[in-house]
């Protein structure tokens, strides 16, 4: 994968000169824009060389791109939010997480949220996902027949945890589930896995042999029903700001106690209180952002949607629109084990002036 990245990297460098957010000569959004208007009307990604800007809960990215709704060990669910865009090194990991997590005998993935198609705050739902660089990942495995778009918007996952003792329900765990965590943090990029702290603990119970995986697995509230993938801020990105490091051991001992006090599920004392994306404006995120947003758009969906020309999985050539962006069915010779073949990240190409 490392491989493949440096392609695009080295590719970009080209899309880079041209369009460059130094030399962008481009109006300049009001500073006092609500920033998730602004990036929520975007349904595409700025066609540009990869780049994160900022942190993952206050930033914007630039030259993402999207997974296909479709593959052979993944289906995107929610399509009509239009939060499958990402940096092109999250969209290959979760691409390589689905493959290696059907080999290891996971059904296949449920995708969720990644980001919008420029990132910045969202009209609803994630304080982070901003910089193209967070997904998350359904529990719930794949089904053995592709959902229907009503299913996709409909469809509830299922929740693993019980709210009322916050333990892992035992007989909606399994092995695989710990599997499935433990192979997705192997990989060098993901920095942190967020889980709800019931299964954070179930994992403390039950692992064995080696545990040091376990740092990366970090409680936090929610995350019940999916796992949250973040990885680090990758190469040409100098304005992207990293996460504090995660402290050192497994992350079973009195930090993750806490979890099991009253403390963390005390009500809110201020409820009403406004979330920071329904109040952070342009002027809040970093300069570069508003670059972003003028940026051009790429020719197409499709020539931004990864996987492409692969023949083993289908291209998201539809329309980014919820009412058109039902999935197409698999051509009968793809099983959802078949391997995916090894193919390259889509370059954001801009669209032509005429």
């Amino acid at each position: 994968m490392r491989s493949l990245l440096g392609r695009v990297a080295r590719s970009a460098l080209a899309v880079a000169a041209v369009l460059a957010f130094s030399g962008l000569n481009v109006p300049q959004s009001n500073a006092q824009d609500l920033a998730k208007t602004l990036f929520g009307a975007k349904d595409l990604p700025a066609a540009t060389a990869p780049q994160s800007i900022g942190f993952y809960s206050k930033g914007c990215f630039a030259g993402g791109v999207a997974i296909a709704t479709d593959g052979p060990t993944w289906q995107a669910m929610r399509l009509s939010r239009n939060r499958r865009w990402g940096h092109p090194t999250m969209i290959s990991l979760i691409e390589k997480l689905s493959r290696d997590a059907v080999a290891g005998g996971w059904p296949g993935l449920l995708l969720g949220d990644i980001s919008q198609p420029r990132g910045g705050p969202m009209l609803t739902g994630h304080a982070s996902h901003q910089i193209g660089l967070d997904a998350d990942i359904w529990f719930t495995p794949m089904p053995d027949r592709r959902l229907s778009p009503r299913e996709r918007e409909n469809m509830s996952a299922t929740s693993l945890v019980n709210e009322k003792t916050h333990r892992v329900i035992e007989k909606l765990w399994t092995p695989a589930h710990e599997r499935l965590l433990k192979r997705a943090a192997s990989y060098p990029e993901v920095e942190r896995i967020l889980v709800n702290p019931g299964i954070k603990k179930k994992l403390c119970d039950t692992v064995t042999g080696d545990r040091s995986w376990l740092r990366k697995v970090r409680p936090f509230w929610g995350h019940d029903y999916h796992f949250h993938v973040r990885i680090g801020c990758q190469p040409g990105s100098p304005d992207c700001k990293r996460q504090a490091a995660t402290p050192a051991g497994d992350g079973c001992d009195k930090s993750l106690a806490w979890w099991f006090t009253e403390e963390p599920w005390r009500p809110n004392q201020n409820p009403d209180a406004p979330k920071a994306r329904d109040v952070m404006t342009m002027a809040s995120l970093p300069k570069a952002c508003r670059a972003v947003l003028s940026a051009p758009d790429p020719v197409s969906v499709a020539a931004v949607t990864y996987p492409v020309d692969g023949g083993a999985t289908i291209s998201a050539a539809e329309p980014v629109a919820a009412s058109s962006a039902g999935a197409q069915p698999l051509p009968s010779s793809i099983s959802a084990f078949a391997p995916t073949p090894d193919i390259g990240v889509p370059l954001p190409r801009s669209r032509p002036d005429n």
